[in-house]
């Protein structure tokens, strides 16, 4: 028996397709009979699509911006570009772009270090990056970060927005990271805001119970329905923080800033924006074509949307841009037909800004963090732990997790692809080998997985455990045998067939039995 390199051929459904065909069934309503003479057969499902995103997205844009420690209109000015500026170059027709939850403990740690101006640079910087990799075609390799890192990741995430927006609900400050949420939530706790707890409670209570309403009320967002109640509840209160704007979206136009210093850092930071940006766009490109059956993703021109996005995005003083999977649902459940429906919202959400400063001024901060709370534990998601449960890969999104929330997102990412690696390379080198025995009292020895010089040991004793002088087969079910189990299993061949007893070995992958193979 020679060794032996095979593979088995397993056949999945790229999450990503790369094809040039990508809206053809969305754009041109292919299937569908328009009324002749009109130019815009979809209009009127754009248009009430892009309504109900319009309302969804008001309030979470704002509630990101303040989980990211940025000027809360950064926020809206982000959503109007990533509608604008990826709706119209994306290569999802259906998915809406805007600020999202993913990035908001990024971002808030790029505030924190180097200044707002400055995070609006490494967006912009973090758009170019998603250009390059757009025209260079590297959408493909999202395909091999494993899903229980990306899971892992979002859920820790989740976490930490979760704790961070939990002290801002019982009146204390927004922290940056798991672990000092965590140190600061004893005093919050003790110097309590009941007016704040009042308000953030009732958020959440709504978010959580408004899909057991009928469906004729819940066509409403949820997160609509929460923060106008709440702001409704908090008129009469004095002592409750609200939103501060400082202006209309017109006044929240910047430009970036160039950093004085610590340029590896600034660059560090582009390509973690960018990265996480772009899986996490693909990822809710994916979700879209789930959800549509007929819709098309190029990936690659996607990447040249979401890049335009950003650098638009970072050069006007706004957040960074993904696609983002609750918007876009919410288009789809909406019957949007084109990528009209996602600009339109886009064009709300601008005049909203600019004429109604007023109305988000009367937000209570405990508003928005109710809905942060329950954005951030929406990440969390028991499918997925399922999921990488089933495949034996749940201590990679455990640490995955635990490393976001305890140490940054950068490393605990970083974690979660080395312990990725470290099962991947345990479960290369490791052999199944296990001996049977049949009726007519013949032996079977079945030999499974990888068999390298790490797994002779197992096999010897396997072997050593036949019976002297009695007939044996050894099937081989490996996709690897390498020169050191070859020559341990000929020799042990050697000495068993000196003992009286027969060997034979199958190697199915070579469709046949061989006597003389080792």
């Amino acid at each position: 028996m020679h060794p032996s390199h095979h593979s088995k051929n397993i056949s999945n459904t790229s999450p990503v397709r790369t094809t040039q065909d990508e809206h053809a069934p969305a754009e041109s309503g292919r299937g569908e009979h328009s009324p002749p003479g009109r130019g815009f057969p979809h209009a009127r499902a754009d248009f009430s699509a892009s309504i109900v995103v319009f309302l969804v997205a008001v309030p979470l844009s704002l509630g990101i911006a303040v989980a990211s420690g940025a000027p809360i209109l950064a926020g809206l000015v982000a959503a109007v570009v990533g509608a604008v500026v990826a709706g119209l170059l994306g290569g999802s027709p259906l998915q809406v772009s805007g600020p999202a939850a993913g990035l908001t403990v990024v971002v808030a740690e790029l505030v924190a270090r180097f200044g707002w101006e400055t995070t609006c640079l490494i967006t912009a910087g973090a758009g170019v990056l998603q250009i390059v990799f757009g025209l260079t075609r590297l959408a493909r390799f999202a395909q091999a970060i494993p899903p229980a890192v990306v899971h892992g990741m979002l859920a820790g995430i989740g976490a930490t927005i979760a704790l961070g927006q939990i002290n801002v609900v019982l009146g204390g400050e927004s922290q940056t990271g798991g672990v000092a949420s965590m140190a600061a939530l004893p005093g919050s706790i003790a110097d309590v805001s009941w007016p704040a707890l009042m308000l953030g409670a009732l958020v959440v209570g709504v978010m959580l119970s408004w899909h057991r309403l009928p469906a004729r009320i819940t066509v409403v967002p949820a997160a609509l329905v929460a923060v106008v109640l709440a702001t409704v509840v908090a008129l009469p209160f004095t002592d409750v923080v609200r939103v501060e704007l400082g202006g209309s979206l017109l006044d929240a136009l910047s430009t970036p800033l160039l950093p004085e210093s610590d340029w590896a850092g600034v660059l560090g930071g582009m390509l973690t924006v960018a990265l996480i940006a772009s899986v996490e766009s693909l990822l809710s490109a994916v979700a879209v074509e789930r959800m549509k059956p007929g819709i098309r993703t190029d990936a690659d021109r996607e990447l040249l949307g979401q890049g335009a996005a950003n650098t638009v995005s970072g050069m006007v003083g706004g957040l960074p841009v993904t696609g983002v999977i609750v918007r876009s649902a919410a288009n789809v459940n909406a019957g949007a037909r084109t990528r009209a429906s996602a600009v339109l919202h886009g064009l709300w959400i601008a005049l909203f800004a600019i004429v109604l400063v007023g109305i988000i001024e009367l937000i209570p901060m405990a508003a928005l963090a109710g809905l942060l709370v329950v954005m951030g534990a929406g990440l969390i998601k028991p499918a997925d732990i399922r999921t990488a449960r089933t495949h034996g890969e749940l201590p990679i999104y455990g640490v995955t997790l635990a490393g976001v929330v305890v140490l940054n997102l950068l490393e605990g990412v970083l974690a979660g692809l080395v312990l990725a690696g470290l099962m991947l390379l345990w479960r290369a080198v490791r052999s199944r080998p296990h001996l049977e025995c049949d009726a007519d009292g013949g032996y079977e020895l079945v030999v499974e997985g990888s068999v390298s010089f790490l797994a002779v040991p197992r096999l010897a004793r396997e072997l050593d455990s036949v019976p002297r002088g009695t007939d044996v087969t050894v099937r081989l079910a490996t996709d690897y045998l390498d020169h050191a189990a070859h020559d341990h299993l000929q020799a042990w061949k050697a000495r068993h067939e000196g003992t009286g007893g027969a060997v034979h070995v199958i190697e199915p992958h070579r469709g046949r039995a061989s006597d003389a193979a080792v």
